[in-house]
């Protein structure tokens, strides 16, 4: 998927600050900040309850990318509801984005982001339609993997330091 361009940008600041621009988490998250700090993957249970995890979190082409175990509750959760959040903080923005996670099981994108993975620190390699390795996060359960993009259509960002601000970016669902 090529980038996105917001189609609303709102002003959430309450001091008087500009409405940030899309470009400063989107470079943040262009330039692999993302990969090795902590995103937290919101979902909901079957019966409503809300669920919370930890994930690695890779930006590919205006997504992003997670791994999980077909057996954990997230992956669970999101074969009953796509429906998801992913929170994180970066280098000078909190950020959290809502959209839909889908598996991808196309050898072409596991490849990429599989070399993408490896470039980053984690040795993992495509099998079948998952990712395996000699480790991962225990919280993503024993391999297989599965690899989950998510698409997001709205994003939520509150500045951390100056120019501070905080704006909401709604984007092409």
């Amino acid at each position: 998927m090529a980038e996105r361009t917001p189609l609303e940008t709102k002003n959430l600041d309450i001091y008087g600050n500009d409405p940030l621009p899309w470009s400063r988490p989107r470079d943040l998250l262009a330039a692999g900040i993302f990969f090795g700090r902590p995103a937290f993957l919101g979902t909901v249970r079957p019966d409503g309850i809300p669920h919370a995890a930890a994930v690695a979190a890779l930006w590919l082409d205006g997504d992003v990318y997670f791994t999980s175990g077909p057996g954990t509750r997230k992956s669970r959760n999101l074969a009953a509801n796509p429906a998801c959040t992913i929170a994180a903080s970066l280098a000078t923005i909190d950020l959290v984005l809502e959209g839909e996670a889908v598996r991808v099981t196309d050898a072409a994108t596991l490849e990429r982001l599989a070399a993408r993975c490896r470039e980053s620190g984690w040795p993992v390699q495509v099998e079948g339609d998952a990712f395996t390795g000699p480790f991962s996060a225990p919280s993503a359960g024993p391999p297989p993997w599965h690899l989950y993009r998510f698409t997001f259509h709205t994003a939520i960002g509150n500045a951390t330091a100056k120019p501070n601000g905080a704006t909401r970016w709604r984007f092409e669902q």
